[in-house]
């Protein structure tokens, strides 16, 4: 520290592992964004940065920000260069790289996250059709894309979401009794989760059920375990191999089965269709699509439970066809609807009726904090794997600014009651 300096020193930076750059080429890359562009990117991050309730260290030590969580930027200009370049993938990117760091980054993005809408300065904002990438064609969610995207995230590795998620193996927000929530808890609040769907929908002895993305099986189990009879379809083949695993371990085997299929080739009428956070990967050129597909499969009087992440209509539109960092690294094809959205295309493509709907985003935050410390303590375990130091800061990245996105309320999650009216006999 200089003499008589009242500013801290500079953030020790331990150099990130080099990254592969067959692995990952765009993070491998050095940004080569033009001086005119790194300056201009600069201008706008600083102008956006030193007004916000953050604490924004530069390599020099030099700081921006009103106070707050700690940001440290460790190579200031390839990081204006990425942004420049690409924009919030690019930001990503930087921190794949490891060029920028927070001791606590869910709390510094919980910051950026409750201010998005003003990051981009209006001007900028109404010009995003020149600057922000569009989605990639070869990502849509046809039957094809769909299968593809969703083997990108979900065919990565049982053992590898094993290392993370409880017993349950549920990989969507738990519903915990009190708030907040510790890891011993986790198991009985995914099992809350599902009985609270599965009771919503009345599945009962005797029902008949379609679930739409069966995961690792647990509500399928706990489905069959009240007598239903429950079809399942998922596009994952790992997943499904390990969901039939369980499914016979719980001695369920003739009352579950589990079929690598789409859910528009889904066929015959249920009493009830019960979806788990599987709408964002429908993608909005097929919510229509998705939503006829739940009124075709219900019989008359049957009812879907549904659970959705949501996010504000405004930034949705905005948005709907600009390439993210979650897309091109988590969940391809993903888009996540808005509450107006989804009550849209239940008004305007089915004869359903919305029922209920309940919000539970403190629950989602709460959830993602757990998976996230236990990620980060599994470390060793995710490259014994064969997972590298950037794939882990990538997933560490994700599960933050996922996580700051329902601290922030910019993330909420729904549980939904659709129901079907019964036909005049």
């Amino acid at each position: 520290m200089r003499t008589g300096d009242p500013r801290p020193a500079p953030a020790r930076h331990a150099a990130a592992a080099p990254v592969d750059p067959d692995r990952w080429p765009d993070v491998a890359a050095t940004p080569t964004a033009s001086a005119a562009r790194t300056a201009v990117a600069a201008a706008v991050v600083r102008h956006a940065l030193r007004r916000l309730p953050l604490r924004v260290r530069f390599a020099d030590g030099s700081e921006l920000g009103l106070g707050g969580p700690l940001l440290c930027i460790h190579r200031p200009d390839a990081f204006h260069a990425r942004i420049g370049l690409h924009g919030l993938i690019g930001f990503g990117e930087s921190y794949m790289a490891g060029e920028w760091d927070a001791p606590d980054p869910v709390a510094a993005l919980t910051v950026l996250a409750a201010h998005v809408a003003e990051l981009v300065p209006a001007p900028l904002q109404r010009l995003r059709g020149l600057w922000a990438r569009r989605q990639p064609s070869a990502r849509r969610n046809t039957p094809a894309g769909s299968r593809s995207n969703i083997s990108h995230h979900y065919d990565l590795s049982n053992d590898l979401f094993a290392l993370f998620l409880d017993e349950t193996l549920s990989y969507s927000s738990a519903v915990f009794r009190g708030l907040p929530a510790h890891w011993d808890l986790l198991a009985d609040a995914q099992r809350r989760k599902v009985d609270r769907l599965l009771d919503l929908a009345e599945v009962r002895d005797g029902s008949r059920v379609l679930e739409i993305g069966t995961g690792w099986g647990e509500l399928a189990i706990r489905a069959a375990a009240r007598g239903a009879r429950v079809t399942s379809l998922t596009l994952s083949a790992e997943q499904r191999e390990l969901a039939l695993e369980r499914i016979a371990a719980a001695g369920l085997t003739d009352r579950v089965g589990v079929e690598l299929c789409d859910y528009r080739e889904a066929r015959g009428t249920y009493d009830a269709v019960v979806s788990v956070e599987m709408i964002e990967a429908v993608g909005a050129e097929f919510w229509p699509t998705y939503f006829r597909t739940l009124d075709a499969r219900l019989a008359p009087g049957g009812r879907a439970a549904l659970q959705a992440i949501t996010m504000p209509h405004d930034r949705m539109l905005a948005g709907r066809s600009t390439y993210t960092w979650i897309q091109k690294y988590i969940f391809p094809g993903g888009l996540l609807p808005s509450v107006e959205a989804i009550t849209e295309s239940v008004r305007d493509h089915t004869g359903l009726t919305l029922a209920r709907r309940d919000g539970y985003g403190a629950h989602y935050a709460e959830t993602l904090r757990l998976w996230r410390e236990r990620f980060t303590e599994r470390a060793d375990d995710v490259d014994a794997l064969g997972f590298d130091e950037t794939f882990r800061r990538m997933w560490t990245f994700y599960l933050a600014y996922s996580e700051a996105g329902f601290r922030s309320g910019y993330l909420d999650v729904q549980q939904y009651l659709l129901t079907k009216e019964e036909t005049d006999r």
